[in-house]
Order: structure tokens, then sequence, then C-alpha cells
């Protein structure tokens, strides 16, 4: 992964002294379903190719099973199932992401993961009203990039099972 650095230090005034910060930070990109999507680096634990997962009776859809990670059973959760987006065909290719909630540990299948980016928090803005309403059900905000939009996944949101379970 590579990281893009394009932020520049704010200046405040705090108690008339002058404090330069840089109020930035750092996001994993993933793709899923052609959307690129942006997890903040503090939550996500590991990043793991294709894994032989194990399924669960009687487990919703979007669970897709779970994987023995160091000695840790993680749930492997299909976000494209839990999106209501459409399946791929070929699911043997899948990537995760392993992130924490709820001191649980939780493995994003997802398409494929891109760099890290280092993004200006004053460059977040608020979920366009156009914005698919499945983005933005998980959706913190967006950064609007030179191609397309970054759309930052908020972890809280997506564990959110009770409206998962009423979709």
């Amino acid at each position: 992964m590579t990281t893009r650095r394009d932020t520049l230090p704010t200046t405040t005034t705090r108690g008339g002294l002058s404090v330069v910060s840089n109020a930035a930070q750092e996001y994993v990109t993933v793709r899923l379903a052609g959307q690129l999507l942006g997890i903040p680096v503090l939550s996500v634990h590991d990043v793991l190719g294709a894994q032989k997962l194990t399924r669960i009776p009687l487990a919703p859809k979007w669970v897709a099973g779970v994987l023995n990670l160091r000695g840790r059973i993680v749930t492997a959760i299909n976000l494209r199932q839990r999106l209501g987006l459409e399946l791929r065909e070929d699911s043997s290719k899948d990537m995760s992401v392993v992130v924490e909630h709820n001191e649980e540990s939780y493995s994003l299948q997802i398409d494929n993961v891109g760099e890290v980016l280092t993004l200006n928090d004053a460059d977040m803005e608020k979920n366009p009203v156009t914005l698919d309403p499945r983005w933005r059900e998980i959706s913190r905000g967006i950064f609007r990039l030179e191609t397309e939009l970054l759309v930052i996944m908020d972890v809280e949101k997506l564990f959110n099972f009770e409206s998962a379970a009423a979709a």
C-alpha cells in the first residue's frame, strides 16, 4: 500500500499562542461493487487475502462464516449481502479487512484493498442526498477525490444489526 499525503498544517490560536496542527486522518481504501470506501486506519487490525471460511448454520445471510485468525475466531461479514448489493460470481478472490466492534473481531469481505490515504478532516463533506441509501446507511461523510467519491465507512453504523435484520 502506498500513502498519499497532501494535507497542509492548519494554524489556530489558543490563549494568544499559535498552534500548528495537522487535522488529518488516514484511511485504508477498499473497493466494493465499484464504490471506493475508506475505513479509518485505526479501526483496521488486519488485511487478509482470500480465507477458508466455516459456515454457521442458521446465521443471517450476510454472515459468510467464521475464520481462525491466530487462534481467534473471527466472524466474516459479506458486505455485499449486508448492504443488499449484487453478489460477485467468483467470491473466492474476496479480500478481508479485520475490524473490531464491542471487543469482537469481524472480517469484512470486500472486493479489494487499495492504498492508505491521508486526508484533511476539513475536506470531509456531509453525505450528498443523491448518495445511494445503502452507502449512506454506513457512511459518516465523503471526500471528493480527483476522479471519484470516497465514502468514509462508519464501523459503528455498519454493525447496527437491528437495521440490517429489518432489511
